[in-house]
């Protein structure tokens, strides 16, 4: 992952001379308004990992940055259904705001643009609810103990017909050429869109499921990356849309078919450069940065229930999927949770650790924020480094592939978050309790559903 500064997104709003985290809010107004700007949307991503969105006209946008847009408490416990999941804390009285961040401003279809909110209090005081200050939270830990964490995300996702059906096609190709030429004018509308924004694709093409694609956003500050993922589920949705398609990020869109994986890269440096290479260690790890690793394997089954907590995710969390279904590290080891990638001439970023248990229903908040604190935990705790499995997983004795199974069934890993003082101490009471409330919904909705009903309520959730 590289080491240098990312931009921001959204930068052609900002008049020229402004500073990072501060905008001439009447300035940008204008500039957007010049563009046809008509509505800005302001986004927060719920426990169930739903993006819901509050709009105002363009001359309102100082008083959405300021004041922010009323929403009941219950926002963050919306399903991914018509039900809520209320929680002591999160019920139909009281009042939050949501405050959009205008340095994100990022115009996205005709007459609207975008930007990503955090949820305050009504005074602007810390909501321990709110995924997006959680994060920021997280980071600003990982900077105060003098670690700079970077991270980068991969997006899987499928084309459906606009009510989420799967598409008329003919023979797929996984990676073939011929499947992503098939559709070249979408992912070439995807390409200028992200250009546009200012969002920096590094690779878009054709996966191994039928009609599934892939997009990689660039290495950014982990706050950077999370709201960028919301961004390019808005970007590929609008360019699908113009096209007569439907997109779907969930973890498994169609029962038997490729489940769809929302993959984090991490690197970290300290004052003495990248922890992941140029030391001494495996792979030319340094201790901070086997402690990281290791802190990530230890602690995934505890996480589980946030990256990959749907009802439908263990379907695609299983061996032979390229998933991660395994709480183990290895070099370039893509059936590894944790996949190292060492620093080499054909990897320009530098190395770092891929996360591949994440899926599509995870919110890209509470994603990073489990990633990048569990990389803390091990190096607060200096965990050693546990042996590197170099081989496929279930290729080792049965005793080895059952102690690092991750949990197989929604239920045992909502147990294991439950119980787990190491996520509360990541990510809160409140978000960890929230986050209990919508999966185990989900369970009592849908776990016994017919897979295909199931399927079918969550195809196109996930989508913006």
């Amino acid at each position: 992952m590289t080491q240098v500064e990312p931009g921001v997104s959204g930068a052609d709003v900002r008049p020229t001379g402004a500073v990072a985290g501060s905008v001439d809010l009447a300035a940008a107004g204008a500039v957007l308004a010049d563009r046809g700007v008509r509505i800005v949307l302001g986004t927060a991503v719920d426990m169930s990992g739903v993006t819901r969105a509050k709009g105002v006209p363009i001359d309102r946008l100082e008083a959405f940055v300021d004041n922010g847009m009323g929403a009941s408490p219950s926002w963050n416990v919306f399903c991914v259904d018509f039900g809520i999941a209320f929680t002591p804390d999160l019920g139909v009285t009281g009042d939050l705001r949501l405050r959009i961040d205008p340095t994100r401003l990022t115009v996205v279809d005709a007459g609207v643009a975008w930007a990503p909110a955090s949820i305050t209090q009504q005074d602007g005081g810390v909501f321990t609810g709110c995924a997006r200050t959680r994060l920021a939270h997280v980071v600003d830990r990982a900077r105060v103990a003098g670690l700079r964490p970077l991270t980068g995300a991969e997006l899987e996702f499928v084309l459906v017909q606009p009510d989420g059906s799967a598409r008329s096609r003919g023979a797929w190709q996984g990676y073939g050429v011929r499947t992503a030429l098939d559709v070249a004018p979408f992912l070439t509308d995807v390409q200028a869109r992200f250009a546009d924004a200012g969002l920096p694709l590094e690779q878009v093409h054709a996966e191994y499921g039928a009609d599934q694609f892939e997009v990689s956003i660039a290495p950014a500050d982990p706050l950077l990356t999370a709201d960028r993922t919301v961004l390019a589920r808005i970007l590929v949705g609008r360019a699908a849309a113009r096209h007569g398609l439907g997109v779907s990020f969930s973890p498994q869109p169609f029962p038997g078919g490729a489940g769809n994986g929302a993959h984090l890269h991490l690197s970290l440096a300290d004052a003495a450069g990248p922890v992941f290479s140029g030391g001494t260690g495996p792979h030319r790890m340094t201790p901070k940065g086997a402690a990281a690793v290791a802190g990530i394997v230890a602690g995934l089954p505890d996480l589980q229930g946030v990256l990959a907590g749907s009802v439908l995710s263990p379907l695609r969390l299983k061996p032979g999927n390229w998933a991660g279904a395994f709480a183990c590290w290895g070099l370039e080891n893509r059936e590894a949770a944790v996949r190292f990638i060492g620093a080499t001439a054909g990897n320009p970023h530098g190395a770092n650790v891929e996360l591949k248990a994440i899926d599509g229903s995870a919110n890209p908040y509470l994603a990073g924020a489990a990633l990048v604190g569990l990389a803390l935990d091990g190096i607060d705790r200096d965990l050693p480094l546990p042996p590197e499995v170099p081989v496929d997983p279930v290729t080792l004795p049965e005793a080895d592939r059952e102690r690092l199974a991750l949990a197989g069934s929604q239920t045992e890993a909502l147990d294991a978050l439950d119980a787990s003082s190491l996520a509360r101490h990541i990510l809160g009471d409140a978000i960890v309790d929230g986050t209990l409330a919508v999966r185990r919904y989900e369970h009592a909705t849908y776990g016994d559903a017919d897979p295909e009903a199931a399927a079918a309520a969550y195809r196109l959730v996930f989508s913006c």
